[in-house]
């Protein structure tokens, strides 16, 4: 009988542990996985020297402003100037979880600033919830700090 019960211990151990490590999945490595670079506190400026259809690769950072809640394939991060940047990211290749908002992200990919359609900026309002009114009130391109990220490091 003592057998049974260490073995009813040992297996609620093992239980908890397992659940303490699941406890944070909004957390961690997303994506592919690459080497943090000290960036600077004014990463954004990457920005400033971009015209349309410009690229440039470099790691960013900033605090999640918003998620896609219907899987997690897009977010928005206030960079440090309060500025947003539109990311998705690479190949659809992965996704952020949807609680991820308000927490602070290290990402790695490509800088480039777009002209975002009409009919693109439409799709993006109703995956965010935006009521019908205000998406018909959607009639211009416009252009759009953008980023594709490769991965993704998403930081408390």
């Amino acid at each position: 009988m003592k057998t049974f019960n260490i073995l009813i211990v040992i297996f609620l151990m093992i239980i908890a542990q397992f659940s303490q490590a699941q406890d944070d999945i909004s957390t961690g490595q997303f994506g592919s996985s690459f080497d943090k670079v000290k960036s600077s506190e004014e990463n954004w400026k990457v920005y400033e020297g971009l015209k349309v259809a410009d690229t440039t690769l470099i790691q960013l950072s900033g605090k999640i402003t918003e998620v896609c809640q219907a899987k997690g394939c897009w977010m928005k991060v206030d960079l440090s100037n309060g500025q947003e940047v539109f990311v998705k990211f690479k190949d659809y290749g992965f996704f952020v979880p949807l609680d991820s908002s308000d927490k602070t992200v290290v990402m790695n990919g490509k800088a480039f600033i777009e002209e975002m359609s009409v009919e693109e900026q439409k799709h993006y309002a109703e995956d965010e919830g935006v009521a019908k009114e205000e998406i018909a009130k959607i009639t211009q391109v416009k252009k759009t700090l953008r980023y594709e990220a490769d991965g993704v490091l998403i930081n408390q």
